[in-house]
């Protein structure tokens, strides 16, 4: 009786599947320059991709009074991995970095409840930044980020918790995001388990509006318009970020630096970030604006060593922390063929410019750069020069080849 049974079922789902009632899952696998090798399993109810970039590098550097240096090297060699479950409304992002010592940039897993909210755990770049700071090195107009990126933020990469919601309404688009992470960059356990965070967490909000919609797809995470808004598309923006005993210079690292108060115990000063940014598109034009405020609270009563003897003047405490202010300002303009051209300028200021010890000293530059993209930001070439003053006051000039291909 089983047996019939079972031939039975067998048969009708035979004929129903010969009769189009039933469809067999789909299953697909395809590789395409700058998407990577995407999996699609289960009439795309799952999707795995494998993808990465390199990103060879010629350059020089010359200050004055010096003989220029020349170097080759793969800037950036990278290797992801990005999956999705849309039934299970999960998502999941790795990525590594083989240019590096440390190579591992991000590793996390993100929950979408409802459409628009995203929830994520683990190590990515953080919101607290400025624009530039929030896109992938893969889509960076220049091979180098600005001043005011390199002198506040290293990778933009923290270990915590993530929260952004997006809400449209009419034509504008609300993107509001919160995060409060370990305060000390990536990798911030450090090389074992032993080697614990120090100092608190950080709290961070970052408050996006686009007043005539959103960008194009996949025109959101760059600087150039490659999509040619067909009308003019902005986003405003603005972070700030409170991070509770910092122990590294912009608050990602741990252990640079330590603090103590009169008892010799240690105790660290509290490190503030607030970023304001706008980025305009339109018909292959671009133009993006950042700002940065940095200071430091709770400096009273800190030694710089354990012995409690000369406490910490105000000034001081830029020795250990980047504080000041800082701008950059980029604009640029590709065409549809896909040749562009962009420049750039940029300064950073210390908060106490008569303190000579200060990490932030007071320097500016301009960059001009030429990219020709084969397919996008997929294949590139990018020529640039740029012109700055080092710490020492120093003139500083910077040439430049990058050669990309995401793959």
């Amino acid at each position: 009786m089983l047996t019939r049974y079972i031939f039975l079922t067998m048969a009708l789902v035979v004929a129903a599947a010969a009769s189009g009632q039933i469809k067999p899952a789909q299953n697909s696998a395809e590789f395409e320059l700058g998407s990577g090798l995407n999996f699609m399993f289960n009439d795309s109810a799952y999707h795995f991709r494998i993808g990465g970039m390199v990103q060879p590098y010629v350059g020089y550097v010359q200050v004055s009074g010096s003989d220029a240096d020349y170097f080759l090297n793969p800037k950036r060699t990278y290797l992801n991995f990005y999956g999705n479950a849309a039934k299970e409304k999960v998502s999941f992002f790795f990525q590594l970095n083989f240019s590096e010592m440390n190579p591992l940039l991000d590793a996390w897993v993100a929950f979408h409840p409802v459409e628009g909210l995203n929830i994520t755990l683990g190590q990515k770049q953080t919101i607290a930044n400025n624009r530039e700071m929030l896109m992938m090195e893969d889509r960076l107009t220049f091979a180098d980020r600005s001043m005011l990126s390199t002198a506040y933020s290293r990778s933009g990469r923290e270990f915590g918790l993530f929260v952004d919601h997006t809400f449209a309404f009419d034509e504008v688009v609300v993107v509001p995001q919160v995060a409060v992470t370990s305060g000390d960059g990536r990798n911030s356990f450090g090389a074992n388990s032993a080697d614990v965070d120090f100092g608190g967490v950080k709290y961070a909000g970052r408050l996006d509006v686009y007043p005539m919609g959103m960008f194009a797809p996949g025109n959101n995470g760059q600087v150039a318009d490659l999509a040619h808004e067909d009308r003019i598309k902005a986003v405003i923006g603005g972070a700030a970020s409170y991070n509770t005993g910092a122990t590294d210079a912009v608050g990602e690292g741990h252990g640079d630096f330590f603090l103590f108060n009169e008892d010799g115990a240690r105790s660290l000063a509290d490190y503030r970030q607030l970023y304001a940014d706008v980025l305009i598109k339109y018909n292959g034009f671009s133009f993006l604006g950042e700002y940065v405020v940095a200071t430091a609270t709770e400096v009273d009563g800190l030694f710089a060593s354990e012995d409690g003897i000369n406490p910490l003047v105000p000034t001081q405490i830029g020795q250990f922390l980047s504080l000041g202010t800082g701008y950059n300002l980029q604009a640029g303009y590709v065409t549809r063929s896909g040749y562009g051209l962009d420049g750039r300028i940029f300064g950073v200021s210390p908060e106490f410019e008569q303190y000579s010890e200060s990490l932030i000293g007071q320097n500016s530059g301009w960059s001009m750069g030429f990219s020709r993209y084969f397919k996008g930001q997929a294949a590139k070439v990018s020529l640039a020069y740029s012109s700055f003053d080092d710490p020492s006051g120093n003139s500083v000039g910077l040439g430049e080849v990058l050669f990309q291909v995401i793959f």
